[in-house]
C-alpha cells in the first residue's frame, strides 16, 4: 500500500471488502502453514477479518463502514504509529499476492474511500511452481522445512498404481456427446441480465452511462461465412479479450459495425484465437483517420461554424466514465489557461490520465484537430510505443509552453525529439512523465536565470572598473602658452640645429 500522507489513510476513512471466492480446507492450512511464515500471524489475521466481511456461503461486496472497525477488532491504535503499523500489514499481504488495494477519490468530499479486493491462497502446485515465493520462504523457514513442508501436501499414488499408467487412455465423454444446445438463438435478455447481475467487473466494462459493446453486439453482426467466426465465437466467455477489443473501441471510437468490420479482416487473430492488440489498433487507427477526412470534407462542404467532431467530442465528455485509475496530488499539474473554465484541477488530472490521446486531442482544439498533429502523435503511439497517459502528458507539456508564449514551435522534429528522449530515460508511467517535465522546466528556466545573470555582470564589470573594448587616447589641450619662447631658449636651439648641420657636413665629406 503506498502511502504519502499518512492524513489520507485514517480510521475515520470508509471503506469495503470484494471477494470472489471461498476458503477451502486447503485454503486454510496454506494460509497457516506456508503464508503465515512468510508475512507474520498479525497480516494473516488481519487476512482473516476482511475475509469475515463478506458472509462465508456468498460471494461479492461488504457494506461500506468507517475504518475505525478494522482498528478496533485488530487492537491497533488509531494514531500514527498504528496507521503505519496497519499500512505495512496490508503491503505485506499484497506482496504475497493476498490483496489488491485500490482507493477512490470522490470530488463531493474531496476524500478518498478504500476497496480491499481479497485474492485466493495460491494452490500447492501453484505455489511451489512460483519461484519467488518459494525462496521467500526457504528464507524464512529453511530448505528442508520447505521440502518437509511441501510433502504434507501430496499423497503419494500407490506403486502398483504407478507402473500401469503407461498405459492410460482418457474414455470421458465430452460435453456435447451429451448434451444438446440451441444456439440458433441467442437469449439477450439472459445476458444482460447475468451482466447486470455480475459480482465480477469484467474489463472493458465503463462504469458510467457509456456502454460498452458487448458479445451480442458483435456476433449478431458478424457474417457466418467468415474465416474468424470460429475465433469471435470464443469471445463469448473470454471478458479479457472483449476488454482489449472495447478500449481499442474506445479508443478510436469504433461503432460494433466498424468493429465487426475490422474483426473480419486477416491478421486480427492468432493462430490460437487471441486478439493481437497491435494489428487490430494499427487497422483501426487507420479506418480513424480515414473517418476524419471525411469528416472534414463534410464540414468544408457544409461550411460549419461549429464542427461536427467538436459537437460529437462533447457529447462524449458528458457520458465518459470517472477515471478508474486516480492521480497522486504530489503529481498533479497546472491546469492550462483554455480548460480554467471547464473543469477544475482534480478533473483536469483525472482526464490526462485516463483518457486516450486522441480525445484528449479534440479538446484542445474548438473545431477539427489539425492533420499535422494527429500524424505526429499517432507515429509516436504506433511506432515508439509510448503509452496514452506519458503521450497525454507530452500534449500537455507541448500545449502548455505554446501557449505561454515560448518562441519554439510544435514541429515534428521538436515534438520527436522529445519523445525520443522520453523512451532513452524509460519514462513509461504517469509519474514518470509528470516528474520528466519539471526537470525539463526547471532546466530551462535556470538557463534563463544564467543568461540573464551574465549580461548583467558583464555590464556592471564595464561600469565599474571603466574598462572599454578600444584604448582612450589622451587629448593634448591648447592653453596659449605652446609658443612663447625666452631668448636663451632660442639662442640654445639655434646653436643646436648649428652643430647638426655642421656634423652632417662632416659626414659627407668623409664618405668614400
Amino acid at each position: 500500500m503506498r502511502m504519502s500522507n499518512l492524513h489520507h489513510f485514517t480510521e475515520h476513512h470508509r471503506y469495503c471488502v470484494s471477494r470472489e471466492f471461498g476458503l477451502s480446507v486447503i485454503d486454510g492450512r496454506m494460509l497457516s502453514s506456508v503464508y503465515q511464515p512468510m508475512v507474520g500471524a498479525f497480516a494473516i489475521s488481519f487476512y482473516r477479518l476482511l475475509v469475515e466481511h463478506v458472509p462465508a456461503d456468498s460471494i461479492g461486496y461488504s457494506g461500506v463502514e468507517q475504518q475505525r472497525r478494522l482498528f478496533m477488532t485488530l487492537g491497533v491504535e488509531p494514531n500514527e504509529k498504528g496507521r503505519k503499523y496497519l499500512i505495512d500489514q496490508a503491503s505485506r499481504l499484497e506482496a504475497v499476492g493476498l490483496l489488491q488495494t485500490c482507493r477512490i477519490y470522490v470530488p463531493e468530499t474531496d476524500d478518498y474511500l478504500y476497496e480491499y479486493e481479497l485474492m485466493p491462497p495460491l494452490s500447492p502446485a501453484d505455489f511451489f511452481a512460483t519461484q519467488h515465493l518459494t525462496l521467500l520462504l526457504r528464507d524464512k523457514i529453511g530448505k528442508f522445512a520447505v521440502l518437509s513442508l511441501r510433502e504434507q501436501f501430496w499423497n503419494r499414488e500407490p506403486e502398483e498404481w504407478s507402473r500401469r499408467s503407461i498405459g492410460k487412455e482418457n474414455i470421458s465423454v465430452p460435453f456435447y456427446d451429451i448434451f444438446q444446445l440451441n444456439t440458433h438463438v441467442i437469449d439477450y435478455e439472459l445476458e444482460q441480465a447475468l451482466a447486470e447481475v455480475a459480482t465480477v467487473r469484467q474489463p472493458g466494462m465503463r462504469e458510467s452511462g457509456e456502454q460498452a459493446i458487448g458479445y451480442s453486439d458483435i456476433i449478431l453482426r458478424f457474417p457466418r461465412e467468415s474465416v474468424n467466426r470460429a475465433h469471435v465465437e470464443k469471445l463469448r466467455f473470454d471478458h479479457t479479450q472483449m476488454g482489449v477489443i472495447n478500449y481499442v473501441a474506445h479508443k478510436y471510437e469504433l461503432s460494433p459495425q466498424d468493429l465487426c468490420r475490422l474483426l473480419d479482416e486477416d491478421g486480427v487473430f492468432s493462430p490460437e484465437g487471441e486478439v493481437i492488440l497491435d494489428a487490430l489498433q494499427y487497422k483501426a487507427s487507420q479506418h480513424f483517420r480515414q473517418d476524419m477526412k471525411r469528416q472534414e470534407k463534410r464540414e468544408i462542404a457544409a461550411a460549419k461554424v461549429v464542427s461536427i467532431r467538436s459537437s460529437a467530442s462533447e457529447e462524449n465528455d458528458d457520458s465518459i466514465a470517472p477515471p478508474e485509475q486516480s492521480v497522486e496530488m504530489e503529481y498533479y499539474v497546472e491546469v492550462p489557461p483554455q480548460f480554467l473554465s471547464k473543469c477544475d484541477i482534480h478533473q483536469y488530472n483525472m482526464m490526462l490520465r485516463n483518457e486516450p490521446y486522441t480525445r484528449l486531442l479534440q479538446t484542445f482544439f474548438p473545431g477539427a484537430v489539425p492533420s499535422h498533429l494527429m500524424d505526429m502523435f499517432e507515429k509516436i503511439d504506433l511506432n515508439y510505443k509510448l503509452s496514452g497517459e506519458v503521450i497525454n502528458v507530452l500534449i500537455h507539456y507541448l500545449m502548455t509552453m505554446v501557449a505561454s508564449g515560448g518562441e519554439q514551435r510544435m514541429n515534428r522534429n521538436f515534438v520527436e525529439a522529445i519523445a525520443s528522449n522520453m523512451l532513452v530515460k524509460q519514462v513509461n508511467t504517469y509519474e514518470k512523465a509528470v516528474k520528466y517535465i519539471r526537470d525539463q522546466s526547471k532546466v530551462k528556466g535556470k538557463g534563463a536565470t544564467t543568461n540573464t545573470a551574465a549580461g548583467s555582470r558583464s555590464r556592471s564589470y564595464a561600469k565599474n572598473t571603466g574598462r572599454s573594448a578600444k584604448p582612450e587616447i589622451p587629448i593634448v589641450l591648447d592653453d596659449g602658452s605652446a609658443g612663447t619662447v625666452s631668448e636663451e631658449e632660442f639662442a640654445a636651439m639655434m646653436k643646436k640645429a648649428a652643430e647638426i648641420k655642421a656634423n652632417k657636413k662632416k659626414g659627407v665629406s668623409q664618405a668614400p
